[in-house]
């Protein structure tokens, strides 16, 4: 019996890799394949029985596996963020939680004649959405900025604010069976002991890691050990409380300041990713199909009410008064797929109640899948045609993501931002996106190929990666995770300059794309410009001022960097001999480069001032023609820091050419 719990256990995290890797592969949600697989190895082939398999030991692993899911999902709650994203994410997760709740909670009980309580828990888990089925769909089908944004925020807020509500009715509907006297108290002990325990523990963990009481490599371990202690202390305190105290938890941490919980959440972020593979593929394969069958059509008529009712009256509610255009209010009515969470909090109070004797409680888990399946297979189906149907998706992405956020990269951003061209800054350095923000420049903190930052990172309108790091270790993974996400000719970086030896030989496909701005362009070198006083210009190549007068004026000292043509952001990978007029080049100048050319400006205006007054004393004066030292004095006098000889040269040339002037 152990080696086939041991087995079906190795078994089931193949599985969850396999599907993952193929939801990622073919840039689908990977609730599909799991959902697939599921199914597959359960119900249709009786292959895996995780209730004769797993016995006892299930609910435990349900339990602890929601609980992190849960903790991991809170952690994405910042308040400020939320605020940043408009008033129509805030109206969705807010107002539109509610509606959609209400919404949903009145049809259960009427078409599948559920409790009023049943039938408020059920409206509770199906509210949430979730940024593992929003993003990938938003991927395929690439609407406009402003309607990704307002999805994907939605998708990760709404996680741990539907799960509290979920939770939240759950409590009432343990308690309600009790008499009238101890459901108030019971309820109030829950809640007591949640949100109190949650405030502290999240309290307690966020000054742990302020005042730095273990040491780095103990951090992540510490917080999960911390966050399950809690769990289970807080159900010993008060039954089925733990999961109200996780969630508490992560919002805590989420918006204490002075806690830097990158770190913690990309390590949950690859627990989760195990967790909820695992889960889901456990929970599909005791999905009853004979249950699921038995639903008929009122299980459809739920699915359609959910579609076509509850998420549009939610959307036109929430939208009524901002400034969204009748179009994007019916795309975002449409999209509003349902995610893991949502079978995953429902498996577990659907065995909880089972186990309470709740009338009713053995349809959930069939019901919340029905919702699932309904709604991602046709959403993702068809939210792509509807999207082009109502002109809303985006036209060619022209944006870069950028990754370093050094002094070049921030004035490289500065002034492509001027040009109207979309920028994201990410990294690793905390200074770099501080000195960013203060430059209202957009940023991502943290690395740009981390699990966090497929669901939080903006890439709507992002068409390019620039990689622009000092960290020799990361840029090849950053690169090789954008190259399968973006295409293998959008992503670019700068030459290493370490030769060919043996011990710094790259791949040769990594190689090929270091050719940023030039076979010979480094970091080291980009950096060295900017620290010695070089400047990124852009300049405008006309009939009058072409690429070669560019050259002459500026010399050696000048790099072109990237040029707008037309709307479209060309990139220069290799050294350039002529550009085209009409463009908008972007270069970066040295500072020998910048000087030369001060140097002109105040030549050639000295000279023009000269001929100017020359021909001003033409006609005021028959007394001849001024002098060429006294041209050479003014020249001197205005012109600071030329030599002598050379302003004696240009005032010589000036009397020279009034002279000729005059004769003719």
């Amino acid at each position: 019996m152990v080696e086939q719990i041991t087995a079906m256990l190795g078994l089931v995290g193949i599985l969850s890799i396999v599907c993952q890797w193929l939801g990622w592969r073919l840039r689908l949600p990977a609730i599909l394949p799991l959902l697939l697989c599921g199914l597959l190895v359960g119900p249709v082939f009786n292959f895996l029985d995780p209730d004769a398999i797993f016995g006892d030991l299930l609910f435990p692993v349900i339990s602890l596996g929601v609980a992190v899911i849960l903790f991991e999902g809170a952690l994405t709650l910042n308040f400020s963020e939320i605020r940043e994203h408009g008033r129509m994410v805030t109206h969705l997760v807010s107002l539109g939680t509610l509606v959609t709740w209400l919404c949903i909670c009145v049809a259960t009980h009427f078409i599948m004649d559920f409790s009023w309580q049943l039938a408020m828990l059920f409206g509770a888990l199906v509210v949430v959405t979730g940024p593992t089925v929003i993003v990938p769909m938003l991927r395929s089908i690439k609407p406009k900025s402003q309607l990704a944004s307002i999805l994907r925020w939605e998708g990760i807020v709404i996680d741990p604010i539907g799960a509290l509500l979920a939770v939240l009715v759950f409590e009432y509907l343990t308690v309600a069976a009790e008499p009238a006297s101890h459901v108030l108290l019971s309820l109030f002990f829950m809640l007591g002991v949640g949100l109190g325990l949650g405030a502290l523990f999240g309290c307690g963990i966020g000054v742990m890691l302020r005042r730095a009481w273990v040491p780095h490599y103990l951090k992540n371990t510490a917080v999960l050990t911390i966050m399950l202690g809690a769990f289970v202390a807080s159900n010993l305190l008060q039954e089925e409380s733990g999961l109200l105290t996780v969630t508490v938890m992560g919002i805590w941490l989420a918006n204490m300041r002075g806690v830097d919980i990158g770190e913690i959440v990309e390590f949950k972020e690859t627990l989760t990713v195990l967790f909820i593979s695992g889960l889901f593929i456990l929970l599909a394969a005791r999905l009853d199909s004979a249950a699921l069958m038995q639903l008929g059509w009122q299980g459809l008529a739920l699915l359609l009410v959910v579609m076509f009712i509850a998420r549009p009256l939610s959307v036109w509610c929430c939208a009524f008064g901002t400034s969204l255009p009748r179009a994007d209010k019916w795309f975002l009515s449409w999209v509003a797929p349902r995610g893991i969470v949502a079978a995953a909090v429902s498996s577990l109070f659907a065995i909880k109640l089972e186990r309470l004797g709740v009338a009713g409680a053995d349809k959930i888990v069939p019901l919340v899948f029905l919702i699932i399946i309904g709604t991602v297979v046709t959403q993702s189906l068809t939210a792509g045609a509807w999207a082009k149907f109502l002109g809303v998706k985006a036209g060619s992405a022209q944006g870069l993501l950028i990754f370093g956020a050094s002094q070049f990269a921030r004035e490289l951003a500065k002034v492509l931002l001027q040009k109207n061209v979309q920028v994201v800054l990410a990294d690793n350095n905390w200074d770099n996106i501080r000195l960013s923000r203060m430059d209202n420049i957009p940023v991502y903190f943290g690395n740009p190929a981390s699990e966090h930052a497929d669901n939080a990172l903006d890439m709507t309108g992002v068409g390019r990666l620039l990689v622009l790091s000092p960290y020799r270790q990361l840029n090849p993974l950053v690169t090789f995770h954008f190259q399968d996400i973006l295409g293998k000719n959008k992503v670019f970086g700068l030459g290493s300059g370490e030769g060919n030896s043996a011990r710094h030989q790259l791949s040769e496909a990594y190689l090929k794309r270091l050719c940023l701005f030039g076979d010979n362009v480094t970091y080291a070198r980009l950096a060295s410009t900017m620290a010695k006083g070089g400047k990124i210009k852009s300049t405008s190549l006309t009939e009058n001022f072409t690429f070669a007068d560019f050259k002459l004026r500026y010399g050696e000292g000048a790099l072109p960097l990237i040029y707008l043509q037309e709307g479209k952001v060309k990139l220069i990978t290799e050294a350039v001999d002529d550009l085209p007029v009409g463009i908008e080049l972007i270069s970066l100048l040295s500072e020998e480069a910048l000087n030369e050319a001060q140097l002109a400006d105040e030549k050639k205006a000295i000279i023009d001032q000269s001929c100017s007054e020359q021909s001003g004393d033409e006609r005021g004066s028959s007394e001849g023609e001024p002098s060429s030292d006294a041209i050479a004095g003014k020249a001197k006098a205005r012109g600071a820091g030329m030599s002598e000889a050379s302003m004696s040269e240009e005032s010589q040339k000036a009397s020279q050419t009034a002279n000729e002037k005059a004769t003719g």
